[in-house]
């Protein structure tokens, strides 16, 4: 009997411990906002692009579409994930572009770098969508 006791108990605690202090979730009235920031080296011998994104109640930061970007990362279930190792990948080149998003994004550090150098790679940049700002994307020229 004391075994279920204790692990009754046990389970108890452990639910408690998940659901931290009680502040709200990110991006709610009362909750941190989400802060990016993104660089973008387009690759062709321009300077980087450094854009600032807030997502919260109200989008801001200089990035150039706010609103969308934070729409779209909302939409997504993990938006900042690396690739898993030992992922076999096409060794299709999607151009020259890096880009390095740092910040947190629902209370949890980023610092993610993207480039566009096999299928993988370009696939995770595409997901980002309207976050990576520019003329690289789908069905875009790319450089020769």
């Amino acid at each position: 009997m004391r075994t279920v006791v204790l692990a009754v108990v046990l389970l108890a605690l452990a639910g408690c411990a998940g659901r931290g202090s009680g502040a709200a979730a990110p991006g709610t009235p009362d909750g941190p906002a989400d802060r990016l920031v993104v660089e973008v080296d387009r690759g062709d011998g321009s300077p980087v692009e450094r854009y600032t994104l807030t997502c919260g109640d109200v989008p801001g930061g200089d990035h150039p579409d706010a609103a969308g970007a934070c729409a779209h990362l909302a939409g997504l279930d993990d938006p900042f994930a690396p690739l898993p190792p030992g992922r076999a990948c096409a060794e299709v080149y999607g151009g020259p572009q890096t880009a390095r998003v740092t910040g947190t994004w629902h209370g949890a550090a980023v610092d993610l770098a993207l480039s566009r150098t096999d299928a993988c790679r370009t696939a995770q940049w595409d997901a980002l969508g309207p976050l990576l700002p520019g003329p690289v994307g789908v069905g875009d020229e790319l450089p020769d």
